[in-house]
This record gives C-alpha cells, sequence and structure tokens, in this order.
C-alpha cells in the first residue's frame, strides 16, 4: 500500500512537470513593430500583443507609445522620434481634399519613406538589433514600411504582416493574393464592388498609376533604406516581402465585400474591441444618462485633430448642433471651445468603445476609418460619415450601401446639410434594423477574431514559419503569372496553324479555279 501510494505521488509530480514542460515549451518570444504615430493603428496592435503576453508569451512592442502601466511579459521599445516625424503631417491631413489624387499618393509614400527612415534610425531599434535577442516570429504593421521587414531577416524569424487597413496591395501583394480590379475597388475612391463600367475604367486607370508609381518610385526608396540598415542580410527586401508567412487583416467579409484570399490571409477584423463594457467615467455616464433625447457622439479619429479643423468647419458644425434636442460627445483636442452650445462636452479622449456600447448613443459621426465602422457595427450605432482620406472612403461607401450610414462631403460640408442627415438616421428606422442585421452577421463567427489572430501566430511558429502556405505565384514575372507566353503559345499557335489552313484552302481553291476555267472555256468553243 505504501509503495502504491509513493507511485501516485510519483506519477502526480511526473504529470505536474510535463504540464509545466508543456507551457514552457509552448511560450513563444514576438516582436512587433507598431511604428507608426496613428494611435487607431497602434490599438489594433497592441490588443494583440497585449493578448500574447497575457498568455504566457514575452512579446517586445516598437511603438511610439510605451505602457503607462507595466504588463507582465509585455516589453516596450518607444519610439518617441516617430511622434514629431509625424506632427506636421497629422496638421496637414484636413487640406488632402484640396490635393489631387497623384499629388495624395506621393505624399503618402513620401512619408513612408520618412517614417521607416525614422523608425530604422531611432537608438532604442539600433541598440535592440546589436543585442543578442531572438525571436519566433516579427509581426510587422503594413504601413508603408516595407524596408521594417528586415527585423524579421535580422533576426531570422518569420515575417507576419499586420494589416490594420484589411486587404490592399500593400499586404497582398506579401502572399499573392488577386485583386481583380473589376469588383475590387481601390481604398482611396468613393466605389463598391458593384460597378458601372466607368467605375471600373476608373477603378483600373488609379490602380495602374498607383501601381508604377510604388514599383517604380517608392519601392525602389525603400529598398535603398533596407541596404542601408541591413547590408549584412542575404535576401533583399523584394524576396523578403514576398516570403511573408502570414497577414493578419483588420476586416471581415460582413464589414466589406467578397474578395479571392490565400490561405494565410486571415480576418481577424474587431479583434481589438471590448466584448463586455466597460464602466464610463461619472461625468460621462450622467452626460449620457441624463439625455432625454439620446446623444449623438463625434470624433474624427486619432490622426484628424478636430482643433485642427478650419474655423468655417467648425462654426457650421457647432451651428448644427445649436439646433439639436439630442446632446453631443466631441472629441475636441482643446480644453475651451469658442461658442460651445450646453449640450455638447468636449474632451480630447473619450473611452469610445463603452461609449458606443451604452444604449442611449443614437449615432456616431465619424471620419470613416475601419476601427470606427468596426466598433460602430459591433454595437449597432448608425453612422455618418465625413471621410477624408484612405480608406474613409470606401468604408462609408459600404455603409450606404448596405443602408446603416450617410456619406457628407467635406468640401461643400454645412449646418444645413449636417442636421439633414442626423435627422434622417435618428428618425428613419432602417438605418438601425440594417446595422443591427449586419452586427448579428459579424458577431456569428465560429470563434473570436482575437482568438483566431493567435492562433495563426502560434501555428506559423509551430510550423517553422509555414511556408507551405507560400503561393506559387509570387515566384513568377508578370508574363508567366498571367499566362501570356503560354497564351501566346497555345492562341498563337492556334492561329497560326488555323492561318496556314485558310491560307492553304485558298490556294486549293484559286488553283481549281484555274483548272476549271480553261475546260469551261474549251466547252464553249466546241459548242459554238
Amino acid at each position: 500500500m505504501k509503495f502504491q501510494t509513493l507511485t501516485l505521488s510519483g506519477s502526480l509530480l511526473l504529470t505536474l512537470f510535463a504540464f509545466s514542460t508543456l507551457n514552457v515549451v509552448a511560450a513563444y518570444k514576438y516582436l512587433a513593430v507598431l511604428h507608426t504615430a496613428g494611435k487607431s493603428h497602434f490599438i489594433v496592435g497592441s490588443s494583440l500583443m497585449r493578448a500574447l503576453a497575457q498568455k504566457g508569451h514575452e512579446v517586445y512592442v516598437i511603438s511610439p507609445f510605451p505602457q503607462k502601466q507595466p504588463i507582465e511579459n509585455y516589453h516596450d521599445i518607444p519610439l518617441p522620434s516617430m511622434i514629431k516625424a509625424f506632427a506636421d503631417t497629422v496638421k496637414n491631413f484636413w487640406e488632402i481634399n484640396d490635393r489631387s489624387m497623384v499629388a495624395n499618393i506621393f505624399s503618402r509614400y513620401d512619408l513612408g519613406t520618412r517614417i521607416t527612415e525614422v523608425a530604422l534610425n531611432d537608438s532604442n531599434v539600433q541598440q535592440l538589433m546589436a543585442s543578442n535577442h531572438t525571436f519566433d516570429a516579427v509581426i510587422c504593421e503594413v504601413f508603408l514600411s516595407e524596408a521594417l521587414y528586415g527585423l524579421s531577416e535580422h533576426f531570422k524569424a518569420p515575417l507576419i504582416g499586420l494589416g490594420t487597413f484589411g486587404a490592399i496591395s500593400w499586404n497582398t501583394d506579401m502572399v499573392g493574393s488577386p485583386s481583380p480590379p473589376s469588383y475590387v475597388p481601390l481604398v482611396a475612391l468613393k466605389l463598391t464592388d458593384r460597378m458601372t463600367l466607368m467605375e471600373r475604367v476608373q477603378n483600373l486607370a488609379f490602380l495602374t498609376l498607383e501601381k508604377i508609381i510604388m514599383e517604380w518610385y517608392y519601392l525602389p526608396r525603400q529598398a535603398a533604406i533596407y541596404r542601408k540598415y541591413f547590408p549584412h542580410l542575404p535576401r533583399d527586401m523584394y524576396e523578403v516581402r514576398k516570403n511573408a508567412a502570414l497577414v493578419l487583416l483588420n476586416t471581415h467579409v460582413s464589414l466589406a465585400y467578397p474578395r479571392p484570399y490565400m490561405p494565410n490571409q486571415i480576418e481577424v477584423g474587431g479583434m481589438h474591441i471590448n466584448r463586455h463594457r466597460k464602466p464610463l467615467p461619472e461625468k460621462i455616464e450622467k452626460f449620457i444618462n441624463d439625455s432625454k433625447h439620446g446623444v449623438i457622439y463625434f470624433s474624427m479619429g486619432s490622426n484628424l485633430k478636430s482643433k485642427d479643423m478650419p474655423v468655417e468647419k467648425k462654426n457650421e458644425i457647432l451651428k448644427a448642433f445649436k439646433n439639436l434636442k439630442q446632446r453631443v460627445l466631441w472629441k475636441f483636442e482643446d480644453k475651451e471651445m469658442k461658442g460651445k452650445p450646453e449640450n455638447v462636452l468636449i474632451s480630447d479622449w473619450f473611452p469610445q468603445d463603452d461609449i458606443l456600447a451604452h444604449k442611449n448613443v443614437k449615432v456616431f459621426i465619424t471620419h470613416g476609418g475601419l476601427l470606427s465602422t468596426t466598433e460602430s457595427i459591433y454595437h449597432g450605432v448608425p453612422v455618418i460619415g465625413i471621410p477624408i482620406f484612405g480608406d474613409q472612403f470606401l468604408n462609408m461607401a459600404a455603409a450606404e450601401r448596405n443602408g446603416y450610414g450617410l456619406t457628407l462631403d467635406y468640401k461643400t460640408l454645412k449646418a444645413e446639410s449636417l442636421l439633414r442627415a442626423l435627422k434622417r438616421v435618428i428618425n428613419e428606422e432602417s438605418f438601425q434594423h440594417n446595422i443591427m442585421e449586419i452586427s448579428q452577421r459579424y458577431k456569428d463567427q465560429d470563434m473570436l477574431p482575437m482568438d483566431r489572430a493567435i492562433y495563426w501566430v502560434e501555428h506559423v511558429v509551430r510550423q517553422n514559419g509555414a511556408k507551405y502556405l507560400h503561393c506559387a505565384g509570387l515566384d513568377l514575372n508578370f508574363v508567366q503569372y498571367h499566362n501570356l507566353d503560354a497564351m501566346l503559345i497555345l492562341y498563337g499557335g492556334f492561329a497560326l496553324v488555323l492561318f496556314i489552313v485558310v491560307y492553304c484552302m485558298k490556294l486549293l481553291f484559286k488553283t481549281l479555279v484555274r483548272m476549271v476555267k480553261p475546260k469551261q472555256k474549251k466547252r464553249k468553243e466546241k459548242r459554238n
């Protein structure tokens, strides 16, 4: 009996040891490159890194936004220089609508090369590169940052892309996903997947233009930065870029449109959303609860600062708000606002996710960013969009087509047009009905987006970079990918054979005619 007890105790110890060993083996080390000073981008990436840290993985995060409170297993590598690099660009965001699309494309790519160099030149990043750290995978935000992919090659770790915009050429090119321009609209255009002939012409034209600028102007500049900071690496930037193990996409088919994906493109849109509403600060909670007619929430996101909005636009919006019986929460980055009506509460920060979850919030006035539209759908709040740049036009086009939002043109924005839109969205039941229908559709998933993201980033490490997911199309040039050489041989050969056959038949026919004509002539002469 005593021997049995000892044996059982030994078995229990062995089992506990096995489980502890399993936990150690299953803990990975990730490096996240969340380099942009756009807070919304950081919110997406940091939510994943916090979840990985919570699960026991060691995470190192390069970003301009270090955590205010220490988090276990979460290590900050601050990028303070990035905030300054973004500052002037952010002030000019309100002027984007006044420039041509071509000018905006060049401006965007110039920004990309500038912030990439700022990130790689930062002393904290340089110190990390010189350290003896090793990583199991590098998760890099795909935002004008191709040279930063060299960090995965430097640390000999698989590259995982994080697409905070959803599927666009910047990240689809990393895995070889096709984007047919006949029904996949360019993000900067006000188009949906149902295009007229002229819209398809417009989409193809701008897509071709952006591709040319990207391939011949932008990527060579990123490649030069890559060579400058990673001269020791055997593979160049282009090769590293097309060998990404995985791309996580901040979208879901219910939020956008059906389109082709590769197996290593994973939709995780909304993984940052709070599934349970946290209590609001007392002042905000009271302001919302005491509004008999409901509340309107107004935010232009983290990059667009309402305080920098031209005075005339600001006055038009205030004029509209003064005539509302609803209360308004306005994310405004100054402590005071001249001419602010009593029904408006301003703050430089609002807990947006938790505010949208409040049942008294009736409408969300937004710039149309992907995080904002995703949160509005999840919480069932209709939107009025004032898109300014980037994917905001695409997101609001989807909102209008699906009947849960209206779009206002920032250039022609007036108090009257804003009031009309607010009255429609608040009073017409179809807006609330449509967004609740899409909200239910979005929530009806086999697993939570965050769980899906964690599974796949772990899968990449478990499967040693998941090279089996690499698409062969990435290894083909333009002619091979589109089968132009094969079509030339097949269809050209067929056409050549057909031409020879037709030519021979014509020749034969002419010969026969020449042979028959003399005989007919002789017969005529005999008759005469």
